[in-house]
């Protein structure tokens, strides 16, 4: 029988010892995805009296490519703690980290609670709850795995290895804003390196809404919720710094020492 308590104790210790990233043993890894989730809950419990309370959500795995080399056909969520949210401009320590990486999102920030309704919840119901959208940097703890042998069913219960949020400064959402298609422009100590556009944002909201209904979470107003990468996952080494703008709507930086 699953125990979840036992998945999430290996995973905490883990993180505390500077482990190197490996799937769950065979013993105590969940065999559903249902059980990952309840895995990832038991590792919030051990979680929150060190880090607060849990603050946003996050989405991983949303192309096509990261789910086959994952071996899902869907998405996975994990949890973002209040300590783990800072304000740009941030400066992050690398030692703090086994070992780090950067994403480059589109964060909002919700107006209203999003509870489980009598219908799933869908692109149109959830845009209503947004109240501020903000560029923003996510921080991948992947504690130096090879992508290609990490299971789908570990990644969520090691909490999509999300280490912490970047977040610039929030702008109301016009009623006539696209949220689909903005351009974002990453910069590496002040030298453009790579372009993409936010991917269905609304999309990526209403599924993790749903996954909230369905393991009975919180998402509440005032949290933070990051949709998606906007250009591939980059490496910062210390002395550098990741500018991050998203046209019409801001811009984040992070520095590393």
């Amino acid at each position: 029988m699953f125990d979840p308590a036992a998945a999430a104790r290996f995973i905490d210790e883990a993180h505390r010892t500077g482990a190197r990233y490996r799937n769950l043993p065979a013993a105590i890894a969940p065999k559903t995805v249902a059980e990952a989730y309840a895995a990832q809950e038991a590792l919030r419990d051990l979680w929150v009296p060190r880090l607060g309370p849990v603050a946003g959500l996050k989405i991983a795995t949303t192309t096509k490519i990261m789910q086959k080399l994952m071996g899902i056909n869907h998405p996975c969520g994990g949890m973002i703690f209040a300590s783990r949210i800072h304000r740009s401009p941030a400066r992050i320590r690398k030692g703090d980290y086994i070992n780090v990486r950067v994403e480059c999102e589109l964060a909002v920030r919700l107006g209203r609670d999003l509870p489980r309704g009598v219908t799933p919840h869908s692109r149109d119901s959830v845009r209503e709850a947004v109240a501020e959208v903000m560029a923003a940097f996510e921080l991948i703890e992947d504690r130096f795995a090879d992508y290609k042998t990490c299971n789908a069913l570990s990644l969520i219960a090691d909490n999509a290895w999300n280490g912490g949020i970047v977040v610039g400064p929030a702008m109301q959402v016009p009623a006539g804003l696209d949220l689909d298609g903005i351009t974002g422009r990453l910069a590496r100590n002040g030298k453009e390196e790579a372009v993409g556009k936010t991917d269905d944002p609304l999309g990526a909201l209403a599924w993790l809404a749903n996954l909230a209904a369905e393991r009975d979470r919180s998402m509440t107003a005032g949290m933070v919720v990051i949709t998606g990468s906007v250009v591939t996952t980059v490496d910062i080494a210390a002395g550098e710094q990741l500018d991050f703008v998203l046209e019409g709507v801001g811009a984040a930086s992070l520095t590393a020492a």
